[in-house]
């Protein structure tokens, strides 16, 4: 039986799900519904927790949910994630699988460690053939067998997969209802991947490009964070509207989305209190703005008036 207060925690998914992913609403509600089933154990026998295909062009916040969720359910420390670009030839299944020579292999390694958590395969179209055959037998059977012959039991997990695949039709799906461009989506996974794979997991999940407004509430709180953590060490700096445009005309593309955003903002912050300090001879504190033509952002000296940008949103 569920207790009374992961019963609670798990009435407030969504909520936090919601607060740290802008633009996905949809989404975040099948997600909410599996891991409802995953927690009070609803599942099939033989079956992880449950699993996920998460399908999106790059820099919509399906890595970002992976994150939040895991650290939701599990607390700190229970992702485990593997990049699959980098297990993308022959001499490098080994190198995941391990072999007979005892090598656990990078799977292995985890899963001598650890009983339970997130498995996190980023980008799964590019891994190996016969990567994706090992997926097929942890998708059905929640149980792996290694190279080194060890069986592992994975039934405490939840596997999370990432794709890029149909990527571009979803960027151009302006008016598709998500029902259709979910499945206009899983037929380029099939086309892309093998046939068996769509119906293999607990969900697919399709993320939206992100619209402007979306981009620009996630500026914004990205933003704010980073000056509480310059505030935190000390350095009394607040910001204005030129700095978050600045922020997100270099940080948000239509071929990346947000992801470029963070590094954006910290080198943005940093580098102006680093310079305010060193080469001005500055606190480093102050409000912080950008030169959009000369591409710089820097704190203002005390003639300089700009209109300052509310971070409470």
């Amino acid at each position: 039986m569920i207790m009374p207060s992961q019963k609670e925690k798990l009435k407030n998914l969504e909520s936090y799900l919601k607060s740290r992913i802008k633009g996905q609403d949809r989404t975040l509600v099948e997600l909410k519904e599996m891991f409802y089933s995953g927690e009070i154990d609803l599942r099939s026998d033989g079956r992880p927790k449950a699993s996920f295909l998460f399908m999106g062009p790059t820099g919509v916040g399906k890595t970002e949910v992976v994150k939040a969720v895991t650290e939701y359910i599990f607390g700190p420390d229970k992702l485990y994630r593997f990049n699959m670009s980098e297990f993308l030839h022959i001499d490098s299944v080994k190198e995941f699988r391990g072999d007979e020579a005892g090598s656990h292999g990078r799977l292995g390694d985890i899963l001598e460690k650890h009983t339970d958590g997130t498995l996190l395969f980023d980008e799964m179209e590019k891994a190996h053939p016969d990567i994706l055959t090992l997926f097929l037998q942890m998708l059905d059977a929640a149980q792996i067998t290694l190279g080194n012959k060890k069986t592992y039991d994975l039934s405490n997990f939840y596997m999370m997969f990432t794709s890029n695949v149909g990527g571009i039709r979803i960027m151009n799906a302006k008016n598709v209802s998500y029902s259709r461009l979910k499945k206009m989506v899983e037929l380029e996974l099939i086309m892309a991947t093998r046939p068996e794979f769509a119906n293999r997991f607990s969900n697919i999940c399709v993320f939206r490009a992100l619209e402007y407004d979306v981009q620009k509430t996630i500026a914004v709180e990205m933003l704010k964070g980073e000056i509480n953590r310059m505030n935190r060490k000390g350095y009394k700096v607040s910001c204005d509207n030129n700095l978050l445009n600045f922020v997100i005309r270099k940080g948000i593309n239509r071929a990346m989305g947000a992801r470029p955003l963070r590094d954006v903002i910290e080198k943005s912050v940093q580098n102006a209190i680093s310079k305010d300090i060193i080469d001005d001879d500055g606190t480093g504190s102050g409000e912080i703005t950008a030169d959009l033509r000369k591409n710089l952002a820097y704190i203002k000296k005390p003639c300089e008036t700009h209109t300052a940008v509310q971070l409470q949103h």
